[in-house]
């Protein structure tokens, strides 16, 4: 807490001293209400046996002058089960801070730093507050920009550490990463345009984690060991070409050999990837496809960092993640060590009220073993008088044991319906009605869901939706008929948000941006503000 309070002092000092600056901020709060259900294994952890109540916040401040720039946010948990679901994760400090001067062609940022090269693949440091993901770079950035055409920056730090956050000002990784990385964009003919790129990467053990790794390595047989190396290096190479109404971005990334954990021991392996995705579109037609190939392309700052922790970049999603509730469910995670994916997608509009969308999805192992497979098509209906009106339905075939990473699952098999319509009143006002049925023998079995969401804009939105389980199946851990009621509601005024839920809701993997995690049952209030000025 002193130290958050030391650094809002500094910088309310600084804001003060360069007034004619220019101050900006945002805060989001969060605070959850739990309520024990053991009917849904709503229960054994301490949020619902003993605490009851969690929350979070992010108080962020951006300050500029000419070109100056600074950034504090102060994060604080209390009671949250957001970063573990299982355990309560307390602390408070401060979240980001950085420092950034532009001299000429020349931009240095200190401090917390957000960045990626490329698509991601070889390096991306980013948040993701809904999976509590804060890999951010503690450390340096310089950017030099000669031109329009072409720009380089180098990255050195250390990867910041969630798990310590609280116990020291700036928590982190002691592995060391260095990075750089060179873009372009250039006009080679008429229409026709290229965005060239490559980053080179370096990460490098401390003794600690390499004390664990070796200790690790000595205790397997001996025609499994080997030596593990402090340095690991990685390359990627990529490029958006750009003609007419055709664009197609292309990226191969290798890393050296270096310990990973694979089949469940460490194994000293190089690893790369191949992605690819190229889209055309004209008035009423676009086609979209994308291919990525994957084997062993674990980035980590150790191997001694497991399933979220530590993740040094993220990889482009083939599949497209669904907003629908239950299609949502099923998302699938990517995968680092052996990954053949490949999606198309497809969208005819004849005219301006009527858009079809089509999208398959094959993801297998490099083995040949099968993941994921979808078969998805929507048509809606826009300007039926004062209705919008879609209609649509998806066949999934989802390897549970994989995503799940539950040995016990069954591979699944899904075909699940779904409609929606939405009715103007007039123009503040409209009613949304949504409706999904997944057939399936698998998981928690068949489900229905319904939602009505009533909007007056721009202040009010109430929602009231229930996801009922018709027949659990056999390998559902619910085995009664069962009701997952949830009532909503949203007051926004200026830049102010406010929201309120009563929330039961089902365990299951939580995926935002192909990253997932499994999150346990919820029962109890959820509310939240955001505001920003």
């Amino acid at each position: 807490m002193r130290q958050a309070l030391l650094a809002l002092g500094l910088t309310t000092f600084s804001i003060t001293s360069f007034a004619q600056g220019t101050l900006s901020g945002d805060l989001q709060t969060n605070v959850n209400f739990f309520n024990r259900d053991t009917t849904i294994a709503a229960s054994g952890t301490p949020q619902y046996d003993n605490q009851r109540t969690g929350s979070e916040s992010w108080l962020s401040l951006r300050y500029s002058q000419e070109d100056f720039s600074a950034f504090l946010r102060i994060d604080g948990f209390y009671n949250s089960n957001l970063y573990n679901p299982k355990l309560s994760y307390n602390g408070i400090g401060i979240g980001a801070m950085t420092l950034t001067k532009t001299i000429g062609e020349l931009t240095v940022t200190g401090g917390t730093i957000y960045d990626q090269i490329g698509s991601g693949i070889l390096y991306r440091a980013y948040e993701d507050r809904g999976l509590l993901i804060d890999n951010a770079l503690t450390g340096l950035s310089v950017r030099f920009k000669p031109s329009d055409h072409f720009s380089i920056k180098g990255l050195m730090g250390n990867q910041k550490n969630t798990a310590l956050f609280g116990t020291t000002l700036f928590p982190r990784y002691n592995p060391v990463i260095k990075a750089l990385n060179a873009e372009g964009d250039f006009t080679i003919a008429k229409k026709v345009n290229m965005a060239p790129g490559f980053g080179i990467l370096n990460r490098t053990l401390d003794e600690s984690s390499m004390t664990s790794i070796a200790a690790n390595i000595n205790a397997l047989p001996l025609e499994q060991r080997f030596v593990p190396k402090y340095n690991m290096y990685a390359a990627s190479v990529y490029n958006t070409l750009t003609t007419g109404s055709l664009s197609i971005y292309t990226e191969a990334a290798y890393k050296t050999e270096e310990a990973i954990e694979r089949d469940g021991t460490l194994q000293n392996l190089d690893g790369n990837v191949l992605y690819a995705t190229a889209s055309y579109a004209q008035k009423g037609f676009a086609v979209n496809g994308s291919v990525k190939r994957t084997q062993n392309f674990e980035m980590r700052t150790s191997p001694n960092e497991i399933l979220l922790a530590g993740l040094m970049n993220w990889q482009p999603v083939i599949a497209r993640l669904r907003p629908q509730r239950l299609l949502a469910r099923y998302s699938p995670a990517s995968q680092n060590l052996s990954e053949l994916a490949w999606g198309l997608d497809g969208l005819i509009a004849p005219n301006d009220d009527v858009t079809v969308t089509l999208n398959y999805t094959h993801i297998n192992t490099l083995e040949g073993q099968s993941l994921y497979r979808e078969v998805y098509g929507d048509i809606e209906w826009r300007n039926l008088g004062p209705v919008n009106i879609q209609l649509g339905a998806q066949y999934l075939e989802y390897n549970r044991p994989v995503y799940q990473i539950n040995p016990s699952a069954q591979y699944m098999f899904a075909f699940t319906p779904f409609g929606e319509i939405t009715y103007r009143f007039n123009e503040k006002k409209s009613l949304r009605v949504e409706a999904e049925y997944m057939h399936t023998d698998y998981d928690l079995g068949p489900q229905v869901f319904l939602l009505a969401e009533y909007n007056v804009a721009p202040r009010w939105s109430i929602a009231v939706s229930d996801m009922y389980l018709l027949r659990p199946s056999n390998e559902s851990p619910i085995k009664d008929n069962k009701h997952f009621y949830q009532f909503f509601g949203a007051y926004t005024r200026g830049p102010h948000r406010f929201t309120a839920a009563y929330v039961k809701q089902v365990e299951g993997i939580n995926c935002t941006g192909g990253v997932c995690r499994y999150e346990p049952a919820f029962s109890g209030m959820k509310f939240s503000m955001t505001s920003s000025f």
